[in-house]
């Protein structure tokens, strides 16, 4: 665990802290004055600054304390500060939260409640700290895909979405069908060009059918060809799409609604690779590599009679199944971004820059997404629509109903000689259902023990902070800090 710098200008206190963090398995720093802090804070890694407010034996204003943490906070902001001092108000302790302190202890301290509120500070700033240098790992794992190779625009930043992308260009190579499957909106058009465009037919054709939007009169017609006068209005000859895509890539969207009719021929084609034009005798082969995409649960499918489990097998040697946009929200912010970029690239070329707000990527954090990036996509086109001004907020996206203000940084609360409370309080709806489930059960139990820090109630959970506020605004579950 990182390093405690305790700073106080009394050696007494020095020794005393020094004693009881190290007694508890904490190594300790210490700094008589501002000016040693400030170069312990740059030359080391520390996981708690534990501070005094006066640094002179005149002082009792707390002026000194605060001008501290303020610097210590503009050189690392996510540095826990414990303010200690024997001076206690309720109006300084809301002024030391606002400036960033992390908490605050008055002298003389309660050693036990001292020892929980610093190491717990610590190794959450030594999990934040580990999880910093994984997503840093984890980034230069996505560039150098993307040096190797082409991922066609695709833009993500969660671990999800590597796994998936870094299985598709393994597999890329080999002209084994893939099947993928995900949610409507995920992307899964945009995968299949990944795959393509790494496999060793890049260079051939490559054609995309909607499966799902063919009539079955015309599924013959579509994907083999017709000759002229083959049916009524068959005026010239009609090539099919595995004709077209004959030595490339045939990608077949919606694979899951073509009927009972056209599986049964497009079973035939993979089956033997022959195929005959309508309203003609002759064979004719097709090398075509065959990429599928589906929203539907296909097993499902198969039981209930509305899919071939031969053709099912056929399609999926390899399935790639993208997850919704709900279930990896690290990459909503970076896509909103490129896409916004990419919808103004005429308005940066002349100058005019557009930004999300912080309320603006608050609101886009919170939302479920059922639509997925299709509606992210929609959502951005809207408000670079209707924006008033060079940040777009949430009415812009039309996300008012999560348009509330990005909730305190984690941990904000008042000393404890200031009787502090800061447990989950149920909404006017939720009061309605007296049986808490299970679920919200466990997220209050983290969010007591984490007295109401919202980090370190996710971190026990293994949430995102994010996902835990998604999870309490589901559960109707809010935060009440009281001071009496």
């Amino acid at each position: 665990m990182p390093k405690i710098l305790v700073i106080d200008d009394q050696p007494a206190v020095c020794v005393a802290l020094t004693t009881l963090f190290e007694l508890h398995g904490l190594e300790v720093r210490v700094a008589a004055t501002p000016d040693e802090a400030m170069a312990a804070i740059l030359g080391d890694e520390l996981g708690a600054v534990v501070q005094d407010m006066n640094f002179r034996q005149s002082a009792t204003s707390g002026e000194e304390g605060m001008e501290l943490l303020r610097r210590i906070k503009s050189i690392d902001p996510e540095l826990p500060v414990v303010a200690m001092t024997a001076f206690t108000s309720i109006a300084g302790a809301v002024e030391l939260i606002k400036a960033g302190a992390s908490d605050y202890v008055p002298k003389p301290w309660d050693d036990q409640k001292l020892v929980a509120v610093v190491s717990n500070l610590a190794r959450l700033r030594s999990l934040e700290q580990e999880n910093a240098r994984l997503v840093a790992q984890r980034g230069r794992a996505r560039h150098k895909l993307a040096e190797r190779h082409d991922l066609a625009g695709l833009v993500y930043a969660s671990d999800a979405m590597h796994e998936v992308v870094s299985l598709a260009v393994k597999v890329a190579p080999a002209d084994v069908p893939v099947l993928i499957t995900g949610p409507n909106g995920t992307g899964k058009e945009l995968l299949a060009s990944i795959l393509q465009a790494n496999s060793r037919r890049r260079d051939r054709p490559f054609v995309k059918v909607n499966a799902g939007a063919l009539p079955d009169e015309l599924v013959e017609a579509e994907l083999f060809g017709a000759e002229a006068g083959a049916f009524t209005g068959a005026t010239r000859l009609r090539l099919g799409r595995f004709e077209e895509a004959d030595g490339g890539t045939l990608f077949l969207d919606e694979i899951g609604t073509l009927s009972l009719n056209g599986q049964k021929k497009l079973l035939r084609v993979l089956q033997t690779g022959e195929y005959q034009r309508l309203g003609s005798s002759v064979t004719r082969r097709a090398d075509v590599r065959v990429l599928s995409a589906t929203n539907r649960d296909l097993p499902r499918a198969i039981a209930e009679g509305s899919f071939r489990e031969d053709l099912y097998f056929r399609l999926n040697v390899i399935e790639l199944a993208l997850p919704a946009l709900r279930d990896r929200p690290e990459d909503i912010v970076p896509i909103a971004r490129h896409l916004l970029e990419r919808r103004l690239a005429g308005a940066a070329a002349a100058g005019e820059r557009v930004t999300l707000s912080e309320r603006a990527r608050h609101a886009l954090a919170e939302h479920d997404w059922p639509g997925n990036v299709r509606e992210l996509e929609n959502r951005l086109t809207r408000a670079v629509l209707v924006r008033k001004g060079d940040a777009i907020e949430p009415s812009d996206l039309g996300l008012d109903a999560a348009s509330r203000a990005p909730p305190a940084p984690a941990a904000a609360f008042p000393a404890a000689s200031a009787d502090r409370s800061a447990l989950p309080a149920a909404s006017a709806e939720r009061s309605a259902f007296p049986a808490a489930s299970a679920e919200r059960a466990e997220i209050e139990r983290a969010l007591v023990e984490a007295r109401g820090v919202v980090a370190k109630a996710a971190a026990s959970l293994g949430l995102s902070r994010q996902g835990l506020y998604r999870r309490m605004d589901r559960l109707g579950i809010q935060i009440e800090r009281k001071l009496r």
